[in-house]
């Protein structure tokens, strides 16, 4: 594989393959936009080590300007896709896939192949930037693809109209965060890079759409009446005040439900981490 590849006049660096792990295992309520936790499996690819500057766009339009290196934020995603498929089209690009494996295509990181360009030292995005990606948003990690090619948009309304982000903390670029902006609106230091990556062939995986929902019933009863309730009715025997315990009964479950409610917020048990070869070749099973 080669180190990098040109594609007019843009630089791409290699990617190694990689497995990524996505998301947390911390079981609060708090979390839950970034469950399951999984693994993503991505194959080698190539990507901009920096965002699409202004030259670089009008120059593989095949227009001239001024030396100007800053990021473009005036790129929708609409505009970064038909960017992707005006390189696609020159004499460059046949050139340079035709000496690759399998088929391959230009367009914005996933997510998944992000992290794993990340983790390889091979982008670098500036504090107080966020990045457009290829996948569409998300509440959580439900349905996510296994595989790095692009979450498919499966919303209806609003929501359909954006695409998944990633922004940079401002003062601390090892910090990230998911989210989501405009599909045809651009936005000031919302900004995008290009791949060149490998079209993905077949069903892929995807992380499960259905959860054990009474496994979760039975935990949440388990760590309420431990962590609330159990405590609300000790405490009072431990002071010397046995009798409350039983005549305000009802005023110490209700106290205790609540607190355990709460708990419940910031923490429960780790979860799994949702391993790729645990999921079957459809989308939506899991091995038991």
């Amino acid at each position: 594989m080669n180190v990098t590849i040109t594609l007019s006049g843009m630089t791409f660096i290699a990617v190694d393959e990689a497995t990524t792990v996505l998301g947390t295992t911390k079981g609060g309520w708090v979390y839950a936009g970034q469950r399951p936790c999984y693994e993503a499996k991505t194959p080698a690819f190539y990507t901009m080590e920096h965002p699409l500057t202004h030259r670089q766009v009008v120059e593989a339009m095949g227009g001239t300007m001024e030396e100007n290196d800053r990021p473009m934020d005036a790129l929708t995603s609409h505009d970064v896709r038909e960017l992707s498929q005006h390189l696609m089209a020159q004499e460059d690009f046949a050139a340079t896939v035709d000496g690759l494996p399998g088929s391959w295509e230009v367009r914005a990181l996933t997510q998944s192949e992000w992290v794993a360009a990340k983790a390889q030292s091979k982008l670098q995005l500036p504090s107080g930037f966020t990045e457009r990606l290829a996948d569409a948003p998300a509440s959580n990690n439900r349905g996510a693809m296994m595989d790095g090619r692009p979450r498919p948009n499966d919303l209806l309304g609003p929501a359909a109209s954006q695409i998944a982000a990633i922004a940079v903390h401002p003062r601390n670029e090892d910090v990230t965060a998911v989210g989501s902006v405009p599909y045809e609106r651009p936005l000031p230091n919302v900004v995008a890079r290009l791949a060149l990556t490998p079209v993905r062939e077949g069903v892929g995986k995807r992380v499960p759409h259905r959860t054990d929902v009474w496994k979760n019933v039975r935990s949440e009863f388990v760590w309420t009446t431990v962590l609330g309730v159990v405590p609300s009715f000790l405490i009072p025997v431990l002071r010397g005040m046995g009798d409350y315990a039983t005549e305000g009964w009802f005023n110490l479950l209700f106290g205790g439900l609540v607190a355990g409610f709460f708990t419940g917020a910031l923490w429960r048990p780790k979860r799994p981490v949702l391993s790729y070869d645990d999921v079957e070749s459809s989308s939506m099973s899991v091995v038991q």
